[in-house]
């Protein structure tokens, strides 16, 4: 049974064998919908002696993480109606079901592509309210949206790996015309750098990062197929930080660091291996307030988490469905307040965790 459907059962029964009415408090937007866990879940556990780093938040599904509608005194019989209409299927939950990527915009808002839903999810934990933007370019709606990245002026940038163009949104998600449309084959990742005023979009389908200014024009195309250094093997995601322009080379099993101002190779982290901490099928990157640099490791099943200097310091995750656990997980993001959200892909969420700090630097 859907969880909130089972919420509006129980409070429907209660309300009515009580014969009374029911007061709520005043909403608030939650991530703690899950079952309670009798201590906090933090990585690395507090049981191996270890300083925990990372403290698990929760999980984004969808209209479960929003309240119900506020009441001073709800007829019981209200949410009996309720019911009455989602069995009918007047209308549906709104769920997260293949989710890609996201960001988190200036308003604190936290914009997740979900490929299985064809939608950008909007949650808003100010109002709090949810929404879908289906939109992409004028009539036409979203086919595949992969990735998100917040643009100037807070517009929202959506990659549409089927349609080929990166979608320009505003603010309310109303189409400001695409971008790419012609130079694109199969994009997938988007970051945006505010001091150049750049749009980074990893093409996979033709194995290169194509540079745009915010109106949608090409600057520069950088790379071609290989596995040299600044060549690409079916790269996916990016992410832009200190002058850095970080991208998942997905099939070399690797992440590049490049330049952002002329493309040349930086560095490279990660090595394909068996081990955890070892890259198989690395997608998602990010990067920190301390530097940190995150890499989901989508065959393995966890994030792994490098100081700076590209050295690796500690897994989260593992396969499974419990809370830190992962089902091929896709992309990374994190916000000003140092959130870590992970697409968990096959579970149907957005993992949440808070980067406690301290532990960038290796010994």
């Amino acid at each position: 049974m859907n969880f909130r459907l089972g919420i509006v059962v129980v409070v429907a029964l209660i309300g009515a064998l009580s014969g009374c009415s029911t007061t709520r408090e005043k909403p608030t937007f939650s991530l703690n919908v899950d079952a309670m866990h009798d201590k906090r879940l933090v990585f690395p556990s507090e049981d191996d002696g270890e300083v925990p780093r990372y403290l698990y938040l929760g999980h984004l599904y969808g209209d479960r993480n929003l309240p119900l509608p506020e009441s001073e005194a709800v007829n019981p019989f209200q949410y009996l109606g309720k019911l009455l209409e989602l069995i009918k299927g007047e209308e549906p939950p709104r769920e997260i079901y293949r989710p890609q990527a996201g960001a988190v915009d200036a308003e604190d808002r936290i914009l997740v592509a979900d490929r299985g839903g064809a939608s950008v999810y909007v949650f808003d934990s100010k109002t709090p309210s949810l929404d879908v933007w289906k939109q992409a370019d004028g009539a036409r709606n979203f086919v595949s949206p992969v990735g998100v990245a917040i643009g100037e002026g807070g517009t929202v940038l959506v990659t549409d790996s089927e349609l080929g163009l990166v979608a320009r949104l505003n603010r309310n998600g109303q189409s400001m015309g695409p971008i790419g449309k012609g130079h694109l084959t199969r994009p997938t990742g988007v970051a945006y750098e505010p001091e150049s005023k750049r749009i980074f979009v990893v093409d996979t389908g033709d194995h290169q990062v194509k540079l745009f200014d915010v109106e949608g024009s090409l600057l520069d195309v950088w790379g071609e197929r290989g596995d040299r250094a600044g060549e690409f093997n079916y790269p996916t995601y990016a992410a832009v930080s200190g002058g850095k322009l970080y991208v998942a080379d997905t099939m070399n099993a690797r992440v590049q660091i490049l330049s952002t101002k002329t493309g040349a190779h930086l560095a490279t982290i990660g090595k394909l291996g068996m081990y955890v901490g070892n890259m198989v099928r690395p997608k998602g990157v990010a990067v920190d307030g301390e530097g940190n640099i995150y890499v989901v490791e989508s065959y393995y099943d966890h994030l792994l988490v490098y100081n700076k200097h590209g050295e690796y310091l500690m897994p989260i995750g593992g396969v499974g469905t419990e809370a830190g656990q992962f089902h091929l997980p896709s992309s990374v993001w994190i916000d000003s307040h140092n959130r870590v959200f992970v697409a968990d892909t096959l579970n149907s969420r957005v993992s949440v965790f808070h980067f406690l700090g301290g532990g960038s630097e290796s010994e």
